[in-house]
């Protein structure tokens, strides 16, 4: 763009000196016509990097996903290759099911077993109720009879102490009474047994025997839907759109669920992230959602617009590790770190693949000093056209 403006600046003092001959061409207007351009330029071009400040350095960044499995197995089937695009929900990898099958089978065997020992429970606690009633039913029945008995007692005492009665007949009518007393003491003692089995409950009104029953069918429902989860685990899906690269899985490898030994490396394509380093001192005028356009290697001739999202205000050097010692200060200053600028893609470049790590420069036009803006778009575009051209010898 600097070659441009020379180039008209330069017919301009060609038609002004030598075509029209408007002016004199001597010592004191060649020092102007030398001085004019190099003010100018140096004030635009500082100018601009102000309120159109531009980056060299542009970076497309993507999610790294490490893919380890749920759980520890023997690799089946790998029927993904590296490098190439996955849909989301495509099979990764297989592992072996049948140890987690039988987990499953066993759990379900556990579940079947307690639901049967809670019907039991059930079970005994009606017996319960029932015997309860019987011997409550029972001491009812007796009572009358027990006091009938001991009126015959009595009579057949009077009858046998004036010699009208048989001693005999007393003698049953005793017998007869000790055996009621005896029936109901067994029908009382049975009654309170019962009642303290069935005091004997939890909070929720339950009597024990059916609450640890039901607490062992809930336990046990509990290992049934960690064994189907450990199952579902031997089948990996792929978690977005993306490629996998850093592929060392291969059938018969036994791949183990510790969270420092992935098995492969999955790149998301959805939402990259464009990056644009700046110095500090270029940013005091951009806000979120400024207007903004950059290129990239990839792309000869191709201008990407997008929008600034917002602005990275951390760096390694705003960190200090807390500890018990005192901060250390370097003897020399570390240099200065440049702050990252997150840019969101417009919609009509959405679509446009972005790998990880490309490359490329930008700009961003602020709200100030819009007249300028249009010569850094030209210089944006002259510069992404030299991408066209490799420079090497081989």
């Amino acid at each position: 763009m600097e070659i441009i403006l020379l180039i008209i600046y330069s017919i301009i003092v060609w038609l002004i000196f030598f075509k029209f001959k408007l002016l004199p061409w001597n010592i004191t207007s060649q020092v102007i016509v030398v001085t004019i351009p190099i003010f100018a330029l140096t004030a635009l071009i500082l100018f601009m990097n102000i309120v159109a400040p531009s980056s060299h350095d542009v970076r497309a960044m993507n999610y790294v996903i490490p893919i380890v499995p749920r759980v520890t197995g023997q690799v089946t089937e790998v029927p993904i290759e590296p490098n190439r695009p996955i849909k989301k929900g495509d099979v990764l990898f297989k592992m072996d099911p049948e140890p987690f099958a039988l987990a499953v089978k066993a759990a379900e065997a556990k579940l079947a077993s307690d639901k049967a020992k809670l019907v039991t429970a059930e079970a005994s606690e009606r017996g319960l109720q029932d015997q309860l009633r019987n011997a409550s039913a029972k001491k009812a029945a007796l009572t009358p009879r027990i006091d009938l008995a001991k009126k015959r007692v009595e009579q057949f005492t009077q009858l046998a102490s004036t010699g009208a009665g048989k001693r005999a007949d007393l003698e049953q009518a005793q017998a007869d009474l000790g055996n009621l007393e005896s029936e109901f003491l067994a029908a009382d003692a049975t009654e309170s047994q019962v009642k303290q089995k069935l005091s004997a409950r939890v909070e929720g009104g339950e009597l024990d025997e059916v609450a640890q029953a039901k607490a062992q069918i809930a336990k046990s429902e509990a290992d049934l839907g960690s064994a189907k989860y450990d199952l579902s685990g031997t089948v990996h899906l792929a978690p977005a759109d993306g490629r996998v690269v850093n592929l060392a899985l291969r059938p018969g490898v036994r791949a183990t669920q510790f969270a420092t030994m992935p098995v492969m490396s999955f790149v998301e394509e959805d939402n990259p992230w464009v990056l644009a380093f700046y110095h500090q001192n270029e940013l005091r005028y951009v806000e979120p959602g400024d207007e903004a356009e950059i290129f990239v290697e990839m792309y000869p001739d191709r201008i990407i617009k997008c929008k600034v999202d917002s602005i990275l205000w951390a760096t390694a050097q705003g960190q200090m590790p807390i500890s018990g010692n005192l901060p250390n200060t370097q003897p020399m200053a570390a240099p200065e770190q440049r702050i990252a600028v997150r840019l969101l893609l417009e919609p009509r470049d959405r679509d446009l693949f972005l790998a990880a790590g490309a490359r490329g420069a930008g700009a961003i036009y602020t709200d100030h000093g819009k007249i300028i803006h249009i010569v850094r778009k030209v210089f944006l575009r002259v510069s992404t056209k030299m991408d066209w051209f490799v420079f090497k010898l081989h």
